[in-house]
């Protein structure tokens, strides 16, 4: 497991993203407080996270047509460049008035990021062996559970001492440090399929045409059918759960403020973990397997946590449950990229994973409003339930459906595209 960071440029990919997340973990706490500070108002923090979540539903999707077109490296350095110059005008923040530009840095840094996110997943094949893609995904996940354990901490203590503007600056170096690192990657990550001569408005001209190749290929292809599926299921899960996360500590477990304050440190806790010991798992399961076994455990732990309180009262139960939930679900995540990397042609990747992306953030917005409406009509624990249920549902499939696919499906089937590729 741990030889993966043997591999220098699968290093300094990892140290980046370690870096940047971190940065953003500071901004997104520290926004919110200044925004709330400025005007004591949740509804315009509701507008800041609309802001946040939007592109990805708009632009995702599109995205990954740019991320198949350009070579990925560049692509990472250059947009790491422009999410620290986006948030830069922050530092002028200093009034209520200002407000309209915290929403339009907002969405500029997460419209940039729709271009990042599936550069990095179509270029990790490129920087690892085969058996270590797996491993090296779960790191990934570790990287990111990371960030969101010291992000916020840092984030905190500078909004408190230096105010926005320190954090403003401080997420800004760490978007330059990442772009530095990326920079100095040796593999050069662009797809095989070259479009002849091709001009930026020629490109452009062509964006709806492969746009419609990618939508093909999902729809052609029975695994990615399948994942894509799973996906939807998940996205409505995590948007229910984002929702009644809190209701759920303050109202069944009665754990009160502070509670919400514990059990999101344990699910940081629990990340952690899990990276670890799922890039470890990882090099010794077959991923559909890893995402199949990973999503059943999940829905069950899952379920016990939203109802062993009929039974028994103990706020320690639930704080031992969301740390160890974190294994099979890093497990799930793993299994769900590492099938997508290995079943997705390289000039197709990015166009993949942009339309993965927009469909994971248009299910959880849903997700989102399923759970307002229904929690008040029959519950929290039962609309929690429906997620619990709907993930042990994605693991009967994953042990059944999709690694009967797996077994039938080669990992290039570019034939049934129907279209020549154009990059």
């Amino acid at each position: 497991m741990w030889t993966t960071f043997k591999n220098r440029n699968f290093a300094l990919l990892w140290c980046a993203g370690l870096i940047s997340y971190s940065g953003d973990w500071m901004l997104r706490i520290a926004l919110p407080v200044a925004v709330y500070k400025m005007t004591g108002s949740a509804a315009a923090i509701s507008v800041l996270f609309i802001a946040y979540t939007m592109p990805g539903i708009i632009l995702g999707s599109v995205a990954g047509v740019f991320v198949d077109r350009w070579e990925r490296r560049r692509t990472m350095v250059i947009a790491n460049l422009l999410m620290g110059l986006a948030i830069l005008p922050l530092v002028a923040v200093h009034s209520r008035a200002w407000l309209w530009l915290i929403y339009l840095a907002a969405f500029a840094e997460s419209a940039v990021g729709q271009f990042f996110a599936p550069a990095e997943n179509a270029m990790l094949p490129t920087l690892v062996d085969e058996k270590d893609l797996a491993p090296a995904n779960a790191l990934n996940i570790l990287n990111n559970n990371l960030a969101r354990f010291i992000g916020p901490a840092i984030g905190g203590v500078v909004v408190a001492t230096l105010d926005l503007k320190g954090v403003v600056i401080l997420d800004t170096l760490t978007y330059f440090a990442a772009a530095g690192l990326v920079a100095a990657i040796s593999v050069i990550s662009k797809p095989a399929v070259q479009e002849q001569a091709a001009h930026a408005l020629d490109a452009l001209k062509k964006v709806g045409q492969d746009w419609l190749v990618g939508v093909r290929f999902v729809r052609g292809q029975a695994v990615i059918r399948i994942l894509f599926l799973s996906a939807v299921f998940m996205a409505l899960g995590e948007g229910t759960f984002s929702v009644l996360f809190a209701p759920f500590v303050l109202k069944v477990l009665h754990g009160g403020e502070a509670g919400v304050g514990v059990l999101m440190s344990a699910q940081a806790v629990g990340g952690i973990v899990s990276g670890a010991a799922v890039a470890w798992v990882a090099s010794k399961v077959v991923p559909d397997r890893l995402f199949g076994i990973g999503s059943l455990i999940f829905g069950l732990i899952d379920l016990l946590i939203f109802n062993y309180s009929t039974f028994v009262d103990g706020f320690a139960i639930a704080l031992i449950l969301f740390v160890v939930v974190g294994i099979p679900g890093a497990a799930v995540f793993t299994g769900l990229q590492t099938i997508l990397q290995l079943h997705v042609p390289d000039e197709l990747r990015g166009r993949v994973f942009g339309a993965l992306g927009t469909t994971f953030g248009i299910f959880t917005v849903l997700g989102m409003g399923f759970a307002g409406i229904m929690s008040d009509n029959v519950g929290i624990v039962p609309v929690l339930n429906i997620q619990g249920l709907s993930y042990v549902v994605i693991g009967i499939i994953g042990l059944t459906l999709l690694h009967q696919q797996m077994r039938q499906t080669a990992p290039t089937p570019l034939e049934i595209i129907g279209d020549t590729v154009t990059s």
